[in-house]
């Protein structure tokens, strides 16, 4: 057998051990947390690209909410604006506020966008403000710590994430929010995603990490968890730190009904399509029920 006829075998395989999980899929949404690595390295953020416009080609509706923590504080820097952290959270005045609606909602967000564009899908770029999307409350930090403008969803309107779904654009979504006065509100990113997983009832989160997944103490990949597993992972202090967020988004979300979360390696190309469509996947699962 040639060369060329072996890689024509491999890819005629690839494809028919995925036609399954896109007959299975097709038509469901998928809320897609984008941030890491995978936003910054030019491979990762291409193929992250193709991923999801492929995934809209074969008639699922992905949703990407995405991040952007180091290109806002590699702002704040160019500009001399010191920030302060309580809790792991950053600090965030009226000012910086400013910067983040510039970097979240204009830079990063039309960046996605661009890439999903020069790979021939139709993106669409939101904020939580856009279509009063995110209605967002103020989040106190540790102690009663005042973060200023640092908020958690108080409600979630989908009216136009469901008109782009239906159609053939894909929502791209920065987690900026407005309370009932007006004012706008950094959110994080996993938990906006988790919560709009949750009231689009979609049949996946996936939240891309800098890691493998979720690890048990001696360091191993733990995958095909159910609820109550996580909890008891919790309770043991095998999750701990900044997982602890996470994976506890990924929890509510399968408990309030989206199907399965997924914590996948964003440093991996094609992660998305790895863990969608291959048998054994590359990420940690976490299923609802005992």
């Amino acid at each position: 057998m040639s060369l060329t006829t072996q890689r024509a075998a491999q890819v005629a395989e690839v494809l028919t051990e995925a036609l399954p999980y896109i007959q299975r899929f097709a038509g469901k949404v998928l809320v897609i947390k984008y941030g890491g690595n995978a936003m910054v390295d030019a491979a990762l953020k291409n193929s992250f690209a193709r991923d999801i416009v492929l995934l809209k080609a074969v008639g699922i509706h992905p949703v990407v909410v995405h991040g952007g923590g180091p290109q806002i504080g590699e702002m704040l820097d160019k500009i001399g604006k010191k920030s302060d952290f309580i809790g792991g959270m950053r600090v965030t005045d009226s000012d910086t506020m400013e910067v983040v609606e510039m970097v979240l909602g204009g830079q990063v967000n039309k960046n996605i966008v661009d890439l999903i564009h020069s790979h021939g899908g139709r993106a669409v770029g939101l904020t939580g403000k856009d279509g009063g999307l995110l209605e967002a409350e103020k989040l106190i930090g540790q102690d009663g710590a005042d973060l200023g403008y640092v908020g958690k969803v108080k409600s979630i309107d989908t009216s136009v994430v469901d008109m782009l779904t239906r159609s053939d654009f894909i929502p791209v979504i920065a987690p900026i929010g407005v309370d009932n006065q007006g004012a706008s509100y950094n959110i994080n990113a996993d938990l906006v995603a988790g919560k709009i997983a949750e009231v689009l009832q979609a049949e996946k989160l996936i939240l891309l990490t800098n890691t493998p997944g979720l690890l048990d103490a001696e360091g191993e990949l733990l995958t095909g968890l159910k609820a109550t597993q996580v909890s008891e992972l919790i309770e043991q202090g095998v999750i701990h730190g900044g997982m602890l967020p996470k994976i506890g988004c990924a929890l509510d979300a399968v408990q309030a009904g989206v199907t399965s979360a997924h914590i996948v390696d964003g440093r991996v190309q094609h992660v998305v399509l790895l863990e969608m469509f291959t048998d054994e996947g590359v990420g940690t699962l976490i299923k609802g029920g005992q």
